[in-house]
């Protein structure tokens, strides 16, 4: 197993990788740099070949495909995974890597946005769209991750294969973030210095597209990790809007003994009912969630006796 592995997906960054991996011989030389390409057609693969890298490559188009190769085939006593496009500085990594190394911290996150993302970044709907995820998740989820969209995280031998990728595509880092954080994990925010893309060198994140990806995989994972929270709103809200429309057919009948929206009467009661079953049906999956923290937990301890008797050998 090495000790530390630089993993790097790439997609057509031929005009910035070759500076990502000479950077990382700097500051990290005793590291194995990986770089991960996912179908480049500008001889990206090349360029790192010729620099001394460890080419591979991943034929599913999308990071969240090309991380979840990543993650099966390399083991590694600290993961550095950083993105090709030049904009995130090293200068910290070394630190980062004895956080993961000797202090037990399963994952640390190069946090931009408290450096000079801000100024760096010439997309304002990007700067938009990472203050409303930041805000989003630290709510929801009542944790302190200061990025969460960044592309810069060093993480353990044990988060990395305890962690189930399903995403495909961008909305990975958000999926990363959530499930440590679920899981208890030992996470620390490091700030980093981000510059943005040199000149012709194009990023492949869709605002919009990807965005709302994102914003889907958060209310997704929401729905699976706190069920019983998500299913109650959505019982309350069911609630509120049947009484709206019963109030005045009680009224109604009350002063006149009639009831001539008899319709919306039965509408209300099958929204009623809608509301009593979603309610139930938080309950039970909130049971089944606690079930599958237990089961995840047992496991982590049986990983790390397994891998504690192998290094012993």
């Amino acid at each position: 197993m090495e000790n530390i592995a630089v993993l790097i997906p790439c997609y057509n960054e031929s005009i910035t990788i070759a500076k990502v991996i000479n950077d990382f011989k700097k500051s990290l030389p005793e590291a194995v740099i990986y770089v991960y390409d996912n179908n480049s057609t500008d001889g990206s693969d090349k360029i790192a070949k010729d620099l001394g890298a460890v080419v591979c490559y991943e034929k599913k188009q999308g990071k969240g495909n090309v991380v979840r190769t990543m993650f099966r085939e390399i083991n590694a006593r600290c993961y550095v995974m950083v993105d090709a496009d030049d904009t995130y500085s090293l200068e910290k990594v070394r630190l980062m890597c004895d956080k993961v190394l000797y202090e037990n911290v399963d994952m640390v996150v190069g946090d931009r946005l408290s450096s000079t993302y801000f100024k760096e970044n010439k997309r304002p709907f990007h700067n938009l769209g990472n203050k409303v995820v930041l805000k989003t998740i630290n709510k929801l989820f009542k944790s302190n991750i200061r990025d969460i969209m960044t592309g810069f995280r060093v993480m353990s031998y044990e988060f990395v294969k305890t962690f189930p990728v399903i995403s495909k595509g961008f909305e990975i880092e958000t999926e990363m973030t959530i499930h440590a954080v679920y899981h208890n994990m030992n996470i620390e925010n490091v700030i980093i210095e981000y510059r943005d893309r040199p000149e012709n060198s194009v990023s492949k994140l869709n605002t919009f597209g990807d965005g709302k990806k994102v914003l889907i995989k958060i209310f997704d994972l929401y729905k699976d990790y706190e069920p019983l929270k998500f299913f109650s709103f959505i019982a309350f809200i069911l609630f509120i809007i049947s009484t709206i429309f019963f109030v005045p057919v009680v009224i109604e009948f009350l002063n006149t003994h009639l009831v001539p929206k008899f319709p919306t009467l039965i509408i209300c009661a099958f929204v009623y009912i809608a509301a009593i079953i979603s309610f139930f049906t938080g309950i039970i999956l909130d049971t089944v969630k606690n079930k599958d923290k237990r089961d995840f937990e047992t496991k982590l301890q049986i990983f790390n006796y397994l891998k504690n008797k192998e290094s012993n050998k």
